[in-house]
Order: C-alpha cells, then sequence, then structure tokens
C-alpha cells in the first residue's frame, strides 16, 4: 500500500512539474497581473529616497486601491511639509489629480505626468498605478528559467506594443514559480530597449490575506545612482471601497 502511495506522489510531482513548464509566457503573465491586481487594497508605508549624495528623504503615506488597480488613491500623513497632500490616480493612471492643503486646490496634471517621478522618488505614478498594463500594453515571451533573490523564477520579457502609452520599451520580469509572484522587475529606457534604466527588488514575502506580498520594495535607479525604498506598515485586501472616495470632490476632504 505504501509503495503505490508513493508512486501516486510521484506522479502527481511529475505531472505538475510538466504542467508547470508548460505554461506560457501569457499565461505567467496573466497569472501575475491577478495577482497584483486585487480586487481593492489598503496599505500604510514609509517611502526612503536615498539622493545620489547619499542624502535620506522619507515620506509616509496611506493609499488605497479599487477594481483592480484602476483607481488610486494617496494620501501624505508624514513629513509635516507635505502632511495632507493626496494624489487620486484614475484610468489606471492617465488621469492624475492632486490635492495641496496650503492652497487648498484641487489640480489636474498633464496627461503626460504618468511618466514623472512620484514626490521626486524613483517610482513614477505609472509604477504605482497601472492595473493591467502587463496584459494589455506589452507581449510576452518567455526567456530562460533563472534563479534570483535566492527564487526559483519563470524568466518573462515583455515588449512595448505599439501604440502603448508607456515610458518603457520594454521589461525583464523575474516570476516566482511557486506563487507567481514577481520578484524582480528590470525597467529599459522609452526609446532604446538596450538602455537598462531600473531595477525593482521585492523583499521579505510574506502571505497576508491568503495573498503573497513583498513588504519592502527597492527601486535602483541605474541612470541618476539614486534608490528609493517603500516599506509596507500594514496591508490589507478585497474589502468594501466606496467609489466616492475615488473622486475629484472628495480629494480636498
Amino acid at each position: 500500500m505504501k509503495k503505490i502511495i508513493w508512486g501516486l506522489a510521484i506522479l502527481l510531482f511529475a505531472f505538475s512539474s510538466v504542467q508547470a513548464q508548460s505554461l506560457t509566457a501569457e499565461e505567467i503573465i496573466q497569472k501575475v497581473n491577478a495577482l497584483m491586481n486585487q480586487k481593492s487594497v489598503y496599505a500604510k508605508a514609509r517611502m526612503t529616497i536615498v539622493t545620489t549624495s547619499g542624502k535620506k528623504r522619507t515620506f509616509e503615506y496611506e493609499s488605497w486601491s479599487k477594481d483592480s488597480g484602476e483607481k488610486n488613491l494617496i494620501r501624505y500623513t508624514a513629513p509635516h511639509r507635505v502632511k495632507g497632500q493626496a494624489i487620486l490616480m484614475l484610468n489606471n493612471a492617465d488621469d492624475i489629480w492632486a490635492y495641496f492643503p496650503r492652497t487648498r486646490r484641487v489640480r489636474k496634471l498633464a496627461s503626460h505626468a504618468k511618466k514623472q517621478k512620484m514626490q521626486g522618488s524613483d517610482f513614477s505614478y505609472e509604477d504605482m498605478g497601472t492595473g493591467d498594463a502587463f496584459v494589455n500594453d506589452f507581449t510576452a515571451e518567455k526567456l530562460k528559467d533563472e534563479k534570483i533573490e535566492g527564487f526559483d523564477c519563470y524568466k518573462v520579457e515583455l515588449t512595448r506594443k505599439k501604440g502603448a502609452d508607456s515610458q518603457y520599451s520594454r521589461l525583464i520580469c523575474w516570476v516566482i514559480k511557486k506563487n507567481f509572484f514577481p520578484v524582480v522587475i528590470d525597467y529599459y529606457d522609452d526609446k532604446n530597449p538596450d538602455i537598462w534604466v531600473k531595477r525593482m527588488v521585492q523583499k521579505d514575502i510574506r502571505e497576508i490575506d491568503g495573498i503573497p506580498t513583498g513588504l519592502k520594495i527597492v527601486m535602483y535607479n541605474k541612470n541618476d545612482n539614486t534608490q528609493t525604498e517603500m516599506e509596507f506598515l500594514e496591508v490589507k485586501y478585497n474589502f468594501p471601497l466606496s467609489d466616492d472616495m475615488f473622486s475629484e470632490r472628495s480629494l480636498a476632504k
């Protein structure tokens, strides 16, 4: 009986291995996309920017995301000079509004703003709120599997589709095989796909509400020799959120 059970276990393992190897690049990226775009997300985070001179600037904020990343709201809580500032991103960051408490005004940013740095960090607005961009804006190709950051990973190249509104010509993603979590992403120049501009590494990966989550994300800027670290102090997934909070009217509240 033990031999039969052991034989079945080997067959199941072999079947799962073959099944994993047979996944196409598109299927892998679809799974990544589904994982990274939960229905709703709340986070409390600390962002630390390290400048070229080695100086550090730190911000703290709360963020809410709804409709699988299509709607995003960020409110800064520290330091004092930015406390109360808020950013609203709709339509996967195609439409961005900013609220400044000193003037009590809401300003709509230009259409190209999503490619700009957020608070001078190495994360652009596009990096923070583009929803289904991996699937809609890029064509996926599977490369040779690699081990990185201690994980066995699929390696997938994403090439920007003609007419897609992304600041990156291509991406290289290392996706953890066991849970489809994108542990490392390399970003390449808008005009020249041979120029490597940034690398994002997700660290301290834990399951929260059953979802793999990197509690520390570091973006390394190859051009500017700077880096930005996001540390998540609290994360919550898939809970009710009102559409009302994702509006220009409520941004100043």
